[in-house]
C-alpha cells in the first residue's frame, strides 16, 4: 500500500479516484429530507413508550400539545396581572386557532400573572413545516397588550430546531477556522497547512454523506447534534493523524533525498500507530450500538464511520497529495538531508531526561494533581430538566417557568398520562388519587388498542416538570396503580431516559475499557504497559470531570450535568486519550529495541513530544467549538473532552507515563523482556 500511494503514477490515480468518488457522493447527497429534532430514542419496551403507543391508538394518530402562555407586560415576576377583559380577548382567538388544532378555553393563573391556552395538534415530523405552523399559531393567537410564549412539547421542539438551524454550517466554519489557525502556528509555513486542511475537510464532507446513507439502511436518522459531533470528531481525529504522519515525513526527509522513499518510510512508521489508535476509537464507538437509547446508537454508528473515513484519508489521500510537492512546501523550515536534530537539544528530550532522574517524585506529584482535580467532582449532580438545557432562554422555557409560578397546583403544563384496561379504570383513579403529589385525576379518552379496551387518564402532579419531586410522584404512581396500567407523559419519559442512561453506562463503560485494553495488548504484545496506560487515561477522565464541574458551577452557572454527558465524555476521552499514549509508546517500543526502555522512552518523547502536544491542543480546541451551540449538553461534552485532552497531552503523556516507564524499566514490556 505504501508503494502504491507514494508512486509517481499511482499517487495521481489515488487523487483522481478520490475526486471522482467525492463528486459522485456530492451528487448523490445525503438523501435526508428536512431536519430532525434531537430525541433520546427510548426503546419501545420502556413503559412511557408503550403508554404513548396506546395513546396514539386511542387518539387515532400521533399528537402534540402547544401551550400558549399569555402575560401582560411586566407580568409574573414584576407583578402584572391578566384580567377578565384579557381572557375575553384570548377567547376571540380560539376560532383562528381551531384551524391548527383543538384549542381548550383559556385558564387564568391563580395569582393572575398569566393565562394558558392548551392547543392539541397533529404531530408534524418535519421541523421546517413545524416551524411554519408555529409562526402561524403565534400570529393567530396574538392579542394586543399581551405577550405570548409558545411552550409545551411543541414549543420546545420548535425552539430546539431553531437552535440547530444552520448549526452544521456554523460548526464547520468555526472548526475549520480553529484547525487552520493551529496548523498555521504548528507548521509556520504559508503553504503546508493547506494540504492537510483540504484533505481533512473533504473527508469530513464525505463522512457526513456516507454516515447518513449507512444510518438510513438501519432506519436511523441523524439529527443535527449527531452531525455536529461527527464533524468535530472527523476534523479532530483526521488532523491528529495528519500531524503524526507529516511529523514523521519531516524526520524521514532529513534522512532521504527521495521524497517518495521518505513518505514510504513515514507510512511504515506512523501507519501502525494511526491504525491502532483509529481502531481503538472505532471499536469504542461501535459499543454504542449496544445502547438502549436510540440517540447513542445513532452517534456510535455515525462517528465510527467518520473515524474510518478520517483514517482512510490520512493514510491514503494525504500521502498521495503530499508527494506531489517538493520538500520546499515546508518553507521556511525546509528539512534538509543530514540535519536531523539531536535528541539532547530537544525540549522534550531534556524533559524526558529530567523525569528520568526523579521518576518516583514525578509520578507521585502527577498522580496527586489528578486526584486533586478529580476531588472537584465530588458532589457533582446529574440530570437537567427541559428548562435547564439551554444557554440562552427561549420562549418555551420562559413559558414553562411562568406556568410553574402561576399554576401552583401543577399539571397545567404537561400532565402525566396513564392508560389502564377499561375494567380497572375506577381502581386506577382511586389509586392515583391516593398518591402523594397527585393534584387531580381526570378521564381523557376511551378506546381499543391491540384488541383490548383501554381508558386514558390525565393526572396532574405537583412540582416542576422533570424535577426530583415529579420523578418521585411518577415512580409512586407506577407502584400504586393496577398491573395493567402504564404511566407516560413528559415526566415519565424523562425518568425512563434517566434509567436507560444509567443502564447504558453500566454496560458500556466496562466494555469500552475491556476493548481498549485488548487493543493495547495486541499492539504492544505486553500486559503491564496496557494496564498502566489505561489507568492513567481513566485517571485523567475523573480529573477532567472534576475540573469541569468546578467550571460549570463557578464560571458557567450550570445547575447539573446532563444525563448522557458522562458516558459520551468517557467514550471520547478514553478512546482519544489512549491515542496519544499509543503514539508515544509505539515509538518508545521501536527505540527500545535498540537503546533499551529508559533511553528509548527519552528518544520517543523527544521525537513525538512536539507533534503530540500540537495534536492534543488542536483536538481540545476543536471539541471546545461545540460550545458555539446554545445547548448545555454539547457545551458540557466539549469542555470535559477539551480539559481531558489537555491533561492527557500536557501531564499524563508528557510526565506520568514516562515516569511509570522509567520506574518499571524493562518490566514495562512484561511478560516480554524487551521489544524485538
Amino acid at each position: 500500500m505504501t508503494r502504491f500511494v507514494t508512486g509517481r503514477a499511482p499517487a495521481w490515480i489515488v487523487l483522481v479516484l478520490t475526486v471522482l468518488v467525492a463528486g459522485g457522493l456530492f451528487a448523490l447527497g445525503t438523501g435526508a429530507s428536512g431536519t430532525q429534532t434531537p430525541e433520546s430514542g427510548l426503546p419501545d419496551a420502556s413503559e412511557s413508550a408503550r403508554a404513548a403507543a396506546i395513546v396514539d391508538d386511542l387518539d387515532d394518530g400521533d399528537s402534540s400539545t402547544a401551550l400558549l402562555v399569555y402575560t401582560r407586560e411586566g407580568a409574573g415576576r414584576e407583578g402584572g396581572t391578566v384580567d377578565e377583559a384579557d381572557l375575553a380577548a384570548i377567547r376571540q382567538t380560539l376560532p383562528a386557532l381551531g384551524e391548527f388544532g383543538q384549542p381548550v378555553p383559556p385558564q387564568l393563573a391563580e395569582d393572575g400573572s398569566s393565562a394558558l391556552v392548551v392547543l392539541v395538534l397533529d404531530a408534524e415530523p418535519d421541523v421546517d413545516l413545524q416551524a411554519e405552523r408555529a409562526a402561524g399559531i403565534r400570529d393567530a393567537a396574538a392579542v394586543d397588550g399581551l405577550t405570548l410564549y409558545l411552550s409545551g412539547p411543541e414549543g420546545f421542539a420548535v425552539d430546539v430546531a431553531g437552535i440547530f438551524a444552520g448549526a452544521d454550517v456554523t460548526l464547520l466554519i468555526f472548526t475549520a477556522a480553529v484547525v487552520a489557525v493551529l496548523l498555521l502556528v504548528t507548521y509556520r509555513s504559508p503553504v503546508l497547512w493547506l494540504v492537510p486542511l483540504a484533505v481533512v475537510g473533504l473527508g469530513d464532507a464525505l463522512a457526513g454523506i456516507v454516515a447518513t446513507r449507512v444510518a438510513a439502511l438501519f432506519e436511523i436518522t441523524l439529527d443535527p447534534s449527531v452531525r455536529g459531533i461527527l464533524s468535530v470528531l472527523v476534523f479532530g481525529a483526521g488532523t491528529n493523524y495528519a500531524l503524526l504522519l507529516i511529523a514523521r515525513y519531516r524526520d524521514e526527509l532529513r534522512k532521504h533525498e527521495d521524497r517518495r522513499e521518505a513518505m514510504r518510510r513515514s507510512l511504515r512508521g506512523a501507519g501502525p500507530a494511526v491504525l491502532a489508535s483509529g481502531s481503538t476509537v472505532v471499536l469504542a464507538l461501535f459499543t454504542l450500538l449496544l445502547a438502549s437509547l436510540g440517540s447513542n446508537r445513532a452517534l456510535g454508528l455515525a462517528c465510527a464511520i467518520g473515524v474510518l473515513v478520517a483514517m482512510a484519508f490520512a493514510l491514503i489521500v494525504l500521502p498521495a497529495a503530499l508527494v506531489q510537492f517538493p520538500r520546499g512546501i515546508f518553507w521556511p523550515l525546509v528539512p534538509e538531508v543530514g540535519t536531523e536534530p539531536a535528541v539532547e537539544r530537544s525540549v522534550w528530550g531534556r524533559l524526558g531526561r529530567g523525569v528520568a532522574k526523579r521518576p518516583t517524585a514525578v509520578a507521585v506529584l502527577g498522580v496527586l494533581v489528578l486526584l486533586g482535580l478529580a476531588a472537584g467532582g465530588l458532589g457533582a449532580k446529574t440530570g437537567l430538566s427541559q428548562t435547564e438545557r439551554f444557554l440562552d432562554t427561549p420562549d418555551a422555557v420562559i413559558g414553562q417557568e411562568l406556568l410553574a409560578e402561576g399554576f401552583s397546583q401543577g399539571g397545567s403544563g404537561s400532565p402525566t398520562t396513564v392508560v389502564v384496561r377499561a375494567d380497572e379504570a375506577d381502581a386506577a383513579v382511586t389509586a392515583a388519587e391516593s398518591v402523594t403529589g397527585v393534584v387531580s385525576v381526570a378521564e381523557q379518552a376511551e378506546g381499543t388498542s391491540g384488541g383490548d379496551d383501554w381508558t386514558e387518564l390525565s393526572v396532574a402532579i405537583e412540582g416542576e416538570p422533570e424535577s426530583d419531586a415529579a420523578f418521585a410522584t411518577v415512580a409512586d404512581l407506577r407502584e400504586a396503580l393496577p398491573a395493567s396500567a402504564l404511566v407516560g407523559g413528559l415526566d415519565a419519559e424523562a425518568l425512563d431516559v434517566a434509567d436507560a442512561t444509567a443502564a447504558d453506562q453500566a454496560l458500556l463503560i466496562p466494555l469500552i475499557l475491556a476493548l481498549v485494553f485488548v487493543v493495547l495488548v495486541v499492539l504492544l504484545r505486553a500486559l503491564l504497559a496496557p494496564v498502566l496506560l489505561l489507568v492513567t487515561v481513566v485517571g485523567s477522565f475523573f480529573a477532567s470531570v472534576g475540573a469541569s464541574w468546578l467550571l460549570f458551577q463557578h464560571v458557567f452557572g450550570f445547575p447539573a450535568l446532563d444525563g448522557n454527558v458522562l458516558l459520551l465524555s468517557f467514550l471520547f476521552l478514553v478512546a482519544l486519550g489512549v491515542d496519544y499514549n499509543i503514539f508515544l509508546v509505539t515509538r518508545a517500543r521501536e527505540e527500545a529495541a535498540e537503546h533499551g526502555t529508559r533511553e528509548g522512552m527519552v528518544r520517543a518523547l523527544a521525537a513525538t513530544g512536539g507533534v503530540i502536544t500540537s495534536a492534543g491542543v488542536l483536538l481540545a480546541a476543536v471539541f471546545a467549538v461545540l460550545g458555539v451551540l446554545p445547548l448545555i449538553t454539547l457545551t458540557q461534552i466539549g469542555i470535559i473532552v477539551c480539559v481531558g485532552v489537555l491533561l492527557d497531552t500536557l501531564l499524563v503523556r508528557t510526565v506520568i507515563v514516562p515516569a511509570l516507564a522509567f520506574l518499571a524499566g524493562e518490566r514495562f514490556w512484561w511478560p516480554r523482556k524487551r521489544p524485538a
